[in-house]
């Protein structure tokens, strides 16, 4: 109860409006219209979503990964508004190449504050963000000519090799979780090769892990994991939260706000992680 109630104070306390709105939805029984209330915020008249809605880059310009985002929190939420999902992939097709791969961010961003890392990388169309993208549809039921296209694009790319950075894998799997054939023991071989890729809990830098890739246990990649690799992973979540009730992140975002914010995306992800891997008691 400790872990959960320090946890809640911190959202309360420090979050936004969204994830105050998400952890309501997803801890206290709330209709799943409020999150979609708080979403209607960051998007723009052009379909897309933008305004910080992922933190790192404050542009209010329509960016793939704040789409991206706004997918994760309807899925999170199990909430689905065909009419902002619909918009989303209309603005996603208008800024496609012609075979329907998309880019992370675009150089809109430039005119904002923004992380170090978010750069001239992000302008270039790659399966991170496409793959996740039309998997997150996939998960949402939703479809549209652009999941379509752009699927057939991934298949192509993916037939060629798999991604070499732990975060193309995530986006990757996100896409391959509703193909009906996989190489499983291809994916597992690859996965020590991925730069990012933190398989190490006792590891404290920034990398991607094997709560990101597979953060259920009925999920298709968890058996591409010992049970004591998810069980030191979520020991470390456990370990991690901060003296505020918060959990810290490993990365430089653009300024304090933004640094709040996203500690607040983390550890309303957090609680989550924990209360469907059981570990976490909210009685």
């Amino acid at each position: 109860m400790e872990i959960f109630a320090a946890g809640r104070e911190f959202v309360r306390r420090d979050a936004r409006l969204l994830e105050r709105r998400l952890f309501a939805r997803l801890f206290e029984g709330a209709d799943g219209a409020g999150v979609l209330d708080a979403l209607r915020g960051y998007r723009n008249a052009d379909g897309g979503f933008g305004h910080g809605l992922e933190p790192d880059k404050r542009s209010p310009a329509s960016t793939a990964l704040d789409v991206e985002t706004a997918f994760d929190v309807m899925l999170a939420a199990d909430v689905r508004d065909d009419e902002l999902i619909g918009g989303a992939c209309d603005w996603l097709q208008s800024v496609a190449t012609p075979e329907g791969a998309v880019s992370l961010c675009n150089p809109a961003i430039e005119g904002y504050p923004r992380a170090e890392h978010m750069s001239e990388w992000t302008y270039a169309p790659a399966l991170n963000p496409t793959a996740g993208l039309v998997g997150r549809l996939h998960k949402l039921g939703f479809e549209h000519p652009w999941r379509e296209q752009a699927g057939e694009w991934c298949r192509g790319e993916l037939a060629k090799g798999l991604p070499e950075d732990a975060h193309g894998m995530h986006e990757a799997l996100e896409f391959l979780e509703h193909e009906p054939d996989v190489d499983l023991d291809q994916v597992r071989d690859w996965l020590p090769k991925l730069s990012m890729y933190r398989a190490n809990a006792d590891d404290p830098s920034y990398g991607v892990t094997p709560l990101h890739l597979a953060p259920t246990p009925d999920s298709r990649w968890r058996q591409l994991f010992t049970q004591e690799q998810i069980d030191g992973h979520l020991d470390r979540l456990l370990a991690d939260q901060q003296d505020d009730g918060g959990w810290a992140i490993t990365w430089e975002p653009p300024g304090p706000m933004a640094t709040l914010e996203y500690r607040g995306v983390v550890t309303v992800g957090a609680l989550r992680s924990l209360q469907l891997n059981g570990r976490l008691s909210i009685d």
